[in-house]
């Protein structure tokens, strides 16, 4: 269960210099955050922020942006990266919804999406909330260059299965797939692993992932 209400969390957020306040402003500019040319890749939904301190991390050529929209949980990755004692002058984070994606990235300004156990919304009703839905689809083609890919991991079958058919259904590509994503050898290659993740697949469960692409619209 995430946590939501955590007592201080709205005033620690807008304090952190981890923070970037009032994004919608940032629009068509992140480079310029950044100080930099570099490709930006962002996590809707980062959770604890594990995965994204790890990737920038080992990647000091790439720009990452978090995302989250609940600030007890942005909170906790705060706190973790506050505990590290490198710095990471490639990550930011950002509180917010994610279908406000296209009032806080240009066309084409973003370079890889990652989407790492996303809530499933298991009810039929509330299908077009999930990460991996057309309606998510089309923001993300509004923000994403052309031809970049969308990273997808869960261990929840009926999401996954409904993922690929929506990608399917937008007229995305699906690049490459599978349902044991720990063993298929080539996809697993430079895995970086989420806490849920590593919670999942400590269990027993098998980790589903996806990669896809959309090429513009003519």
């Amino acid at each position: 269960m995430r946590l939501r209400n955590i007592s201080g969390s709205k005033e620690v957020i807008a304090a952190s210099p981890f923070v970037i306040q009032n994004p919608q402003d940032k629009k068509g500019h992140w480079r310029e955050i950044f100080g930099n040319e570099n490709p930006i890749h962002i996590e809707v939904g980062m959770g604890k922020g594990q995965f994204l301190m790890e990737m920038a991390g080992r990647n000091p050529g790439i720009n990452y942006i978090g995302i989250e929209m609940y600030d007890s949980v942005l909170l906790r990755a705060i706190q973790k990266r506050e505990r590290l004692e490198e710095e990471i002058p490639n990550l930011f984070f950002i509180r917010m919804d994610a279908r406000a994606l296209p009032e806080v990235f240009a066309q084409g300004e973003v370079d890889r999406i990652y989407l790492n156990f996303s809530d499933p919304w298991p009810k039929e009703r509330h299908a077009k909330r999930r990460l991996t839905s057309g309606e998510f689809l089309r923001r993300y083609e509004q923000i994403l260059l052309p031809g970049a890919r969308v990273e997808f991991k869960t261990d929840n079958r009926p999401l996954f299965d409904f993922s690929l058919e929506e990608i399917r259904e937008a007229g995305w590509t699906l690049d490459a797939y599978t349902y044991d994503l720990h063993h298929e050898p080539e996809m697993v290659k430079g895995n970086v692993m989420t806490e849920y993740e590593e919670k999942f697949s400590s269990a027993g469960n098998p980790i589903h992932k996806l990669t896809a692409h959309y090429e513009a619209r003519v």
